[in-house]
């Protein structure tokens, strides 16, 4: 029963990179409107900067745009569009970073407080988003609505096409 859907699913992708690599605004509009807001909220949790979290998505997709002749390298766009975003924000980070040690040489105490909390928050962000990828599509899509947009239950239900408990249910099984 869930293999056509699965298959159609596959093909859905497959033609959507196709049409990407061939130049077709409209697939790029379609796959922009489908993950920025999802990406935005991903990118929000590494720098915590809501304008600079969507700069930083819009500089990928542009990327994306500007390299749509390699995408024949990818199989699934919603994981390598959530990569580059991933990898957008650390580099934006290190900069930042780096950045602000020139400032502030003199607090080295500081920094160092500093660089182990972020470390140590972008390995339980990279745990995150390898858990996020490995989950059914519409348990992530629940759990992202709820935790990274802060949709009530009964809006994601009326979003999603179904009950309040269902969204409870596929939000439960996230968690676990």
């Amino acid at each position: 029963l869930n293999m056509p859907k699965l298959k159609l699913k596959i093909e859905h992708n497959e033609f959507l990179l196709l049409e990407l690599q061939n130049g077709q605004e409209r697939a790029f509009d379609f796959v922009f409107r489908k993950y920025y807001k999802s990406l935005c909220a991903q990118a929000n949790v590494y720098v915590r900067d809501l304008d600079q979290a969507q700069s930083l998505v819009q500089d990928c997709f542009v990327k994306l745009w500007n390299n749509r002749n390699e995408l024949d390298k990818i199989n699934r766009l919603a994981p390598y569009l959530s990569l580059m975003v991933r990898n957008k924000c650390i580099d934006h980070l290190r900069r930042a970073k780096s950045y602000k040690s020139l400032e502030e040489s003199e607090n080295m105490g500081e920094s160092d407080i500093y660089t182990e909390n972020t470390i140590n928050f972008h390995e339980l962000e990279e745990r995150l988003i390898v858990a996020l990828a490995a989950m059914p599509e519409r348990s992530r899509m629940a759990f992202e609505y709820s935790r990274f947009e802060g949709i009530s239950y009964n809006k994601i239900a009326e979003e999603m096409g179904i009950t309040s408990k269902a969204v409870e249910r596929l939000i439960g099984r996230a968690l676990k």
